[in-house]
């Protein structure tokens, strides 16, 4: 896959201050999460994508466009939806946004069109002619999202989309970022201080600190790998189970005086393996739990240990 985000020794300083520090790299992820405390860089980040900061040294590309010196395609390609409300209360969403589509460049009747449709996929066609300083917070962020994909994006940058929402309203938002993911053809970057919402969203993760990037990982690779770390709790003499999964190749360690077992299975087993064992050797598997708090491990691995290297 090509990258659509690539970073060359890219350094942006505000005020006289480093906020990034030279990061490279070359980013290609359906939706990748991006992740980092309070000043780590994240915003400043995203900005610098979008040509609201310059680069004090190095460069950004965004699908092969430098953000130095074609900001204007670069910002053709992108829909944006910032963390902070940004309308005029007293216009409709149907108004707002159409002059949104307009301004992103489609022409009036199309831009209309696309206003009406993009407010009904995101649940506001009921309340599309409402004022928008009438709209609760869930369904401000709603209309953001909505004036982020109206005109067709090739590029989706999510600064924080759950934030203060209630939970039915927070899964509603991530049931359609993960439908933008899968059903169109854009690439979506999810900036957000919750773990949960990236790793529900994202295949990849750019962790952030101090204006570096202190790691980058696949979350399906890591998912596929934690699929092999196991919590299992069985009933019955669990002896000649242990002693036949372990000549599987599986690191096994049972908790003092329990019927739980950690193990760690080599790449060769699957869990329909172990069932067949269980059945053979009369053990009952009364649960089993895959390895969790993959990405929370990973952060604090990174806030702990990050060094700024990919």
């Amino acid at each position: 896959m090509n990258a659509f985000i690539e970073l060359q020794g890219l350094s942006v300083s505000l005020a006289g201050r480093p906020i990034l520090k030279e990061l490279s790299g070359n980013f290609s992820g359906r939706c990748i999460g991006l992740l980092g405390p309070n000043g780590a860089g994240k915003t400043t980040l995203l900005q610098t994508l979008l040509g609201f900061h310059t680069a004090t040294t190095g460069t950004a590309r965004v699908f092969g466009l430098d953000v130095r010196t074609e900001i204007r395609e670069i910002r053709h390609q992108i829909g944006y939806m910032p963390e902070s409300d940004a309308f005029i209360a007293g216009m409709t969403a149907i108004r707002f946004v159409r002059m949104m589509a307009e301004l992103s460049g489609l022409p009036p009747e199309a831009a209309m069109e696309r206003a009406h449709e993009t407010l009904f996929y995101v649940g506001l066609g009921e309340a599309r002619y409402r004022k928008l300083g009438t709209y609760s917070l869930g369904m401000k962020q709603m209309a953001k999202l909505a004036v982020s994909i109206v005109h067709g994006p090739h590029m989706l940058i999510l600064d924080e989309p759950t934030n203060g929402l209630d939970p039915p309203g927070r899964q509603r938002m991530l049931q359609l970022v993960k439908e933008i993911r899968d059903t169109r053809e854009i690439n979506v970057i999810l900036s957000s201080h919750l773990l949960r919402d990236v790793e529900e969203c994202c295949d990849e993760v750019m962790i952030m600190k101090d204006g570096r990037i202190v790691q980058y990982c696949n979350l399906e690779e890591q998912r596929r790998a934690n699929r092999k770390f196991l919590h299992i709790e069985t009933r019955g003499d669990n002896s000649p189970f242990l002693e036949a999964v372990e000549k599987l190749g599986c690191e096994c360690a049972v908790e003092a005086k329990t019927s739980r077992i950690k193990m760690v299975m080599p790449e060769t087993v699957e869990i329909r393996n172990l069932y067949e064992l269980a059945e053979t050797h009369a053990i009952q598997i009364r649960r089993l739990d895959y390895k969790r708090d993959s990405l929370q491990g990973i952060f604090m691995e990174a806030m702990e240990n990050g060094n700024g290297r990919l």
